[in-house]
């Protein structure tokens, strides 16, 4: 019997840090808002397509069950699908003008934080039919110009840049966003539109960017926040703070935006 009490005490000496270790693992990991899974909803500004996209990877990577799903385009769009009640976690837009349709309508949480800054540059065709090389080029009979819709955020920047530099431009057309301006133009369907200079940079070698002086006159804010009635309002501030983060930070310098 004694032999039996001592087997039995060393195989509980053994087990016992090995369940206290087993424990303490757990612990050290706290829970994440996320852990119990679920998409979380991004509306973004197209000019956000790709940062947004890289940077959903690494939340997602950190919040093993979660999705986010992305939504890009025209942020006057955005707003307006916001508030006429289409559900969303986040809203990022390319200018305060556009988050303010939401935050007047009482459809956002907290104050919004502007996050980056951007600005327009001219894009052309990487051969540059048109010989463009400076914004007043764009006024010359027989180019053919594309620009973002006036209650687009990039059209109205365009708006304000071609009036700083005292340009007129009649253009062939008026695109949805940012993404359908940059297309025509690196698929040779127009000579000349503007873009943001982040938009360039990520087309490659599709487009040339031309940098223009009056751009400076017209630089878009781009604020962030967690819209009201946030589904997933726990896993909202959490991307947020990925995106003003240290890691969000170093993605769009990456892609070119300027720090606000």
């Amino acid at each position: 019997m004694r032999t039996w009490i001592a087997g039995a005490a060393a195989l509980f000496a053994l087990t016992l840090p090995l369940s206290l270790t087993a424990c303490g693992d757990v612990d050290d990991e706290p829970a994440k808002a996320g852990d119990g899974g679920g998409t979380l909803t991004v509306f973004a500004a197209a000019s956000l397509t790709e940062t947004f996209t890289s940077l959903s990877k690494t939340f997602e990577a950190s919040h093993p069950g979660v999705k986010v799903r992305l939504n890009f385009g025209a942020s006057s769009t955005l707003a307006q699908q916001i508030t006429q009640g289409a559900p969303a976690d986040v809203f990022a837009s390319a200018s305060p003008a556009t988050m303010k349709t939401v935050t007047d309508a009482g459809d956002a949480t907290g104050t919004p934080q502007v996050f980056i800054r951007n600005r327009l540059v001219i894009a052309v065709p990487k051969d540059n039919p048109g010989k463009v090389g400076k914004v007043g080029d764009l006024s010359r009979p027989g180019l053919k110009v594309v620009l973002c819709a006036v209650q687009v955020p990039c059209g109205a920047a365009a708006t304000k840049a071609l009036g700083a530099a005292g340009v007129e431009v009649k253009p062939a057309s008026r695109e949805k966003d940012v993404k359908a301006v940059l297309t025509k133009v690196g698929l040779g369907e127009a000579d000349a539109g503007l873009v943001y200079r982040t938009d360039v940079r990520a087309a490659g070698a599709k487009v040339t960017g031309i940098e223009f002086p009056e751009a400076a006159r017209a630089i878009n804010d781009y604020p962030i926040v967690e819209v009201a009635k946030a589904p997933k309002p726990a896993l909202a501030k959490e991307f947020i703070g990925l995106v003003l983060g240290s890691r969000g930070k170093a993605a769009l310098s990456g892609a070119g935006f300027e720090a606000p």
